[in-house]
């Protein structure tokens, strides 16, 4: 194990991730809101820190194969999430505790979205803008990690994309060419935030909001910097704006990347997890829409298909913005919401969940097996498009979701030990594992009044579902450490 090269690494992501508190400091020098020392504080200390792990090492030059690759992704979020809680637990205002700003700066940098905060409109600007910036932040790494690092170290069938990520990634050393996916992927994530940014701005929000939320749109992550989230606009032009760049961001970016080199949009319609996944969201749309028009929830078709429309794509996308509370809707569709977050958005993306792909294998794994059963001799393969997947992917896929089963099993279960009741631990779990937000019962609109041993529970379920089960329960073994 190199462990003096994964320091060296870690030292420099902290020094280069001290940069990100000067925009916030930045912010407050502009509406001099009073909120800039803890930001300044927090960048000397990480810049101290991480030349402090950096200088001694700088001569560390070892290859990293991918034992170290799981070490220093789950280093990556769990050191950066430590460093992003800093100015929190700096703040006076809000006065936070250690539990409150580590479950916040986890919820903003793996883009969960579930907040302790309430009265947030009230928040020092720059302290808004940090939330926003993290979830902007998690979003990108989140998309180097699923296109680039993900399908090296072939996570849960994730080697699928290996030959398909742009540069194809084929040997088990880290590669230059890493670097190279990942500037187009960010080209491609700038622009579309730019975009999102100058169109919520048309549609009416100031300066500020419009980037703020293109930030955790872009990002599907779903802090706001309001308590009533995207409802306080009330303006059903941000609605569809939100949902449309929602749908954008939920889609694999390989994909985002191929349409733009070959400038082909042909190249969605013939990925199958594209049209799975266009599928999933219409049939939510549709099926709430059904609901609420029957229960006469809402007082006119229009506004009725507004919300049906933003509340299926933002909780199946896994953003969890709001415009009303969901968890108040009749019969079952906040719970079927809460199962949607599960598939969440296509592999590659910046949504949560199992991703699309995954879960379409697991049901043509489960058609094959039926058909098995009426033929038994005959040999059926499982083909993702024209490309029939060899065994080993479908085994991953499976080993994947047994893994996230068991995971989610032992931290609801932990959660219920907290003392929560049946539907807030179900959901809480649900919505941290899937980085969706917001659940039911206790915490539908905040975390702030659950037990600080359940954020702890909860900060845990956020990078699980982050990394993708595997990649963190793969330090767990005892043949990592061995070898």
């Amino acid at each position: 194990m190199q462990f003096r090269t994964i320091i060296k690494i870690l030292g420099q992501l902290v020094a280069l991730f001290s940069i990100t508190m000067v925009p916030p400091a930045i912010v407050s020098l502009i509406y001099k809101d009073g909120g800039g020392v803890p930001f300044v504080l927090a960048f000397i200390f990480s810049v101290l820190m991480g030349l402090f792990a950096y200088y001694p090492n700088r001569k560390e030059n070892g290859d990293l194969k991918a034992r170290e690759g799981f070490l220093i992704v789950v280093l990556f979020w769990l050191v950066l999430g430590t460093f992003a809680s800093l100015p929190l637990i700096f703040l006076d205002k809000p006065n936070l505790s250690l539990a409150d700003a580590v479950f916040e700066a986890f919820s903003g940098l793996t883009t969960t979205g579930a907040t302790v905060l309430t009265g947030i409109e009230h928040l020092p600007k720059s302290v808004l803008f940090y939330r926003q910036q993290l979830q902007w932040l998690g979003g990108m790494g989140i998309i180097v990690l699923a296109v680039a690092v993900l399908p090296m170290l072939g996570v849960g069938g994730m080697q699928l994309y290996r030959a398909e990520t742009p540069g194809p990634v084929k040997d088990s050393k880290m590669t230059p060419r890493i670097a190279d996916t990942a500037k187009h992927l960010w080209y491609i994530y700038v622009s579309l935030t730019a975009a999102c940014t100058v169109s919520y701005w048309l549609a009416g929000m100031n300066w500020f909001d419009a980037i703020c939320h293109a930030f955790a749109t872009i990002a599907i992550g779903g802090f706001s910097t309001y308590d009533a989230s995207i409802g306080y606009f009330d303006n059903p032009l941000i609605n569809v704006i939100c949902v449309i760049f929602l749908l954008i961001a939920a889609i694999n970016f390989s994909l985002h990347y191929a349409a733009v080199s070959s400038r082909n949009i042909k190249v969605y319609l013939r990925d199958p997890e594209f049209k799975v996944f266009l599928f999933i969201q219409l049939a939510l749309v549709v099926i709430c829409f059904a609901v609420l028009s029957s229960n006469n929830v809402y007082e006119t078709g229009d506004e009725t298909l507004d919300q049906a429309l933003f509340q299926a794509v933002s909780i199946s996308t896994t953003a969890g913005f709001a415009t009303d509370s969901f968890s108040s809707w009749p019969l079952f569709l906040p719970i079927l919401l809460i199962f949607s977050s599960f598939i969440g958005g296509c592999a590659g993306s910046t949504g949560g969940g199992m991703k699309v792909v995954r879960v379409f294998l697991l049901y043509l794994q489960g058609i094959r097996e039926l058909n098995r059963l009426v033929h038994p001799r005959a040999i059926y393969s499982i083909k993702l498009g024209r490309k029939a997947l060899p065994d080993k992917v479908v085994e991953a896929v499976w080993g994947f979701f047994s893994a996230y089963a068991l995971v989610f099993v032992i931290i609801m279960v932990a959660l219920l030990g907290t003392g929560l009741d049946n539907i807030t631990a179900f959901s809480a779990t649900a919505a941290c594992l899937n980085n969706l937000g917001p659940g039911l019962g206790e915490v539908a609109a905040h975390y702030g009044d659950i037990s600080d041993s359940a954020k702890w529970i909860l900060t845990l379920a956020m990078v699980f579902g982050r990394l993708e089960i595997f990649t963190l329960l793969v330090l767990f073994t005892p043949t990592f450490w061995r070898g």
